[in-house]
Parts: C-alpha cells; sequence; structure tokens
C-alpha cells in the first residue's frame, strides 16, 4: 500500500480528496493535516510515501513545506492538489519536485489519472534494483499514441440556438473566476432553468465550462466556474 497524507486546510476539500482517495486501490491515508506544522509532526513521526499538498493555508505555505521535504531529503512524493494557478508557484513547486500539480477545481478523473500514474510508477520502481535506458524511456517518456486525437468538432446539440448560446456564454464571462449555479445563471439571463441546463451542459461537454459539486446543508449542489483558456472553442461554432 502507498500511504498518503492529505494537507489541505478547507476541511470540505480535505474530505473530497479523502473520498477520491478511497475510490483507487492501493493506496491507504494515514492522516490530515490542515497547517504545515501538523503535516511536518506527521511527516516526521509516520511512515509515508506520497503527500497530496495545497499551497494556500494559513501560516507557512505548502511551497515551504515541499522545499523543507527536499532539504531535509525526504524519501517523499509530493502531488500539489491546489487553486494556484501563477506560473511562479507552478515552476517552483516543478523545481522542488513535484509529480504532478492539480488545479482546483478538477474533477476527478483528473484526480484518478494522477493517482494511478503515480502508483504504476511507484511500484514499478520499487521492484527494480537497476535499469535500462529503454525501461527508464518508458517509464519517462509519454508515448505518442497515448496523446488522445483532436476530439471533432461537438454539434449544437437540437433545441440550442447560437444566439442564445452567445447570450449565457456572455453572462457566464460576466461571472470572471466566480461559481456560478443554474438558478443563479437563469436569473442573470431571464431563461428558463430547464433550458439554461442544457446550456450549461454543452458547455461544460466542451470544457468551456468546469462543474464542481458541493456538498453543504441538504442535498449536493453543481456549480459551475468559467474555464477561460478554452474559451475559444465557442468561437468555432460562429
Amino acid at each position: 500500500m502507498i500511504n498518503v497524507l492529505i494537507v489541505e486546510d478547507d476541511p470540505m476539500v480535505a474530505e473530497f480528496n479523502k473520498r477520491y482517495l478511497k475510490e483507487i486501490d492501493g493506496f491507504f491515508l494515514v492522516g490530515t493535516a490542515h497547517t504545515v506544522n501538523e503535516a511536518t509532526k506527521i511527516i516526521d513521526n509516520q511512515k509515508l510515501d506520497l503527500v497530496l499538498l495545497d499551497i494556500y493555508m494559513p501560516g507557512e505555505n505548502g511551497l515551504t513545506l515541499l522545499s523543507k521535504i527536499r532539504r531535509e531529503n525526504k524519501e517523499l512524493d509530493v502531488i500539489l492538489i491546489t487553486a494556484a494557478t501563477d506560473i511562479d508557484k507552478i515552476q517552483t513547486a516543478l523545481r522542488y519536485g513535484a509529480v504532478d500539480y492539480l488545479i482546483k477545481p478538477f474533477e476527478f478523473e483528473r484526480f484518478h489519472q494522477a493517482l494511478t500514474s503515480y502508483k504504476e510508477k511507484f511500484f514499478y520502481l520499487n521492484q527494480q534494483t537497476e535499469m535500462s535506458q529503454k525501461d527508464l524511456d518508458k517509464l519517462l517518456l509519454v508515448k505518442q499514441d497515448e496523446f488522445k486525437a483532436a476530439e471533432p468538432l461537438k454539434p449544437l446539440p437540437k433545441g440550442l440556438s447560437r444566439k442564445t448560446l452567445n447570450i449565457v456564454f456572455y453572462a457566464i464571462k460576466e461571472q470572471g473566476n466566480a461559481p456560478f449555479t443554474t438558478d443563479e445563471m437563469a436569473e442573470m439571463t431571464d431563461i428558463s432553468r430547464v433550458s439554461i441546463r442544457k446550456y450549461l451542459k454543452f458547455l461544460n461537454e466542451v470544457h468551456v465550462i468546469d462543474e464542481t459539486l458541493t456538498y453543504g446543508i441538504g442535498r449536493p449542489l453543481y456549480s459551475y466556474i468559467f474555464n477561460k483558456s478554452n474559451q475559444f472553442i465557442l468561437e468555432q461554432y460562429e
């Protein structure tokens, strides 16, 4: 089993990560820490293999902990799970040896990909005493056939119009980085919730918005956030 520590100050996000981790075989959750100080105590006293680490936390941030792990030569791998998107923090994390970097909000598929990829390398390396260049290349280099072919343009579903799509998209852009719900978007656009759901479903399928599930009081709530990097996709529907 791969022993894991989750370092995350938001209890709800930490709970999501715990649930996600339970869905993947081969991992054992040793504990959860909400600050760098808590994480340091666990790292110093427990047998760990992997840390799922946030950057933004009260007090010292996650990059400070990652730097400390490397400075002390801990035999420990780190995957960043954070809302930090600025290139300086990403580069710093990679230079300190982070094996992957997940930007919140993310879908379970991306989490699963990161953990299963790590698991395959972890067990493979722990079974070897030495490696050839060929074997090392298989482990480190991405094969061309692993890249997915570019998806064909998804047709605009029946019943959806380009004019209404533009209205919805404009309202989404107005939200900037703020998450929004179906009800909120229906109110902003004066379009029925049934119709809005269809447009949001389509925009999520073409990755112009990202869907997240939030657990609060009562039933789970779906919310969405604008994925600015993919807004060019809608230009193809003009």
